[in-house]
């Protein structure tokens, strides 16, 4: 459940009255007029109607720029709902807004980005070389790479495109520089290629394919439900840096079979990762708010879903002739 605060013109008062009686808030309060001939409404929003609620809001109020919306989070509120409502509310999405914002941040290439993926490289490279696994699982949590992949999803579903392009550029050059460190790390530091952790990373399989399917649809699914605590174990089960880190450390050694079988893994996890979101995101009904955005996602989404469908037959083809030759 949401308050959603309306600050308005007073001329707006009837017209909000009307949205809160139309979708049938839980409760609705008229704040006292304030010298500036403006007034603060409120109301008590059920989550499954508050997109829709703030869709209404901003097409009646956009002609005013003084209008302010916000949306404020709900601990408790008492009496509670009866079990209809609470049961109508299971199948609640967050807020379009909310997500945007939560993921946006996660596009940006600046310098704690760029801090994070080395830090969690040197975690990941230690890790991988000492068969630390408690070590790999902490550069795991870091996750940098995580949130690009997230907010491309996002963005295609929204058909945002700088949202798209922002994503794609941190990603690669996360990426890149992942992998760039960890092979000046192989180069300079002697060490076997006999650790398990090491050698579990350069092997990718149909197995690895469902679990990183599965493990995408769940940060989408919570992402979409406001349940950030899902993602912990999504860095886990899909983690990115120790596969580019096995890629660097294995190139480093000139081992350029164990570094393909790393890369097919780092590109498998990728793929399904962001197919399984874009797929959540069509079930979840996120859309833009305009019709013409709307146009613009559905052909977006449409394409990127291609895309990708035919980039996992392809690693599909791959991954079962490099086991052939290998076998």
């Amino acid at each position: 459940m949401k308050l959603i605060e309306v600050i308005a013109d007073i001329s707006s008062t009837k017209t909000v009255t009307s949205i809160a009686e139309k979708y049938k808030v839980r409760d609705f309060r008229l704040g006292a007029q304030t010298e500036d001939g403006r007034r603060a409404m409120r109301m008590l929003v059920k989550d499954d109607k508050v997109q829709s609620v703030l869709d209404t809001l901003q097409n009646v109020l956009g002609a005013q720029p003084s209008a302010r919306i916000i949306v404020l989070p709900v601990e408790a509120a008492l009496p509670k709902p009866d079990a209809d409502e609470t049961q109508q509310g299971d199948s609640a999405v967050a807020a379009r807004e909310a997500m945007y914002d939560a993921v946006d941040k996660n596009t940006r290439l600046d310098f704690n980005f760029i801090l994070l993926v080395i830090l969690s490289t040197v975690v990941a490279a230690i890790g991988l070389v000492k068969n630390n696994v408690a070590v790999v699982i902490g550069a795991m949590v870091i996750a940098p790479l995580l949130g690009p992949n997230l907010a491309l999803g996002l963005g295609t579903a929204l058909g945002d495109l700088p949202m798209m392009r922002k994503s794609i550029k941190t990603l690669i050059a996360g990426i890149a520089l992942a992998i760039s460190l960890s092979w000046l790390i192989g180069l300079f530091w002697p060490f076997g290629l006999s650790s398990p952790e090491l050698m579990a990373r350069t092997d990718v399989g149909m197995d690895s394919l469902a679990l990183a399917l599965a493990s995408g649809a769940a940060a989408a699914l919570s992402l979409t439900t406001g349940l950030p605590s899902v993602l912990v174990g999504v860095m886990v089960a899909v983690a990115l840096l120790p596969p580019a880190a096995t890629i660097g450390l294995t190139l480093g050694h000139a081992r350029f079979d164990l570094a393909s079988g790393a890369s097919l893994l780092l590109a498998a996890n990728i793929v399904c990762l962001n197919l399984a979101a874009k797929l959540v995101f069509l079930v979840k009904g996120i859309r833009p708010r305009g019709w013409s955005e709307r146009k613009l996602a559905q052909r977006a989404m449409r394409n990127y879903l291609i895309i990708w469908l035919v980039t996992l037959i392809l690693l599909i083809l791959a991954i079962y002739g490099r086991s052939t030759l290998m076998g």
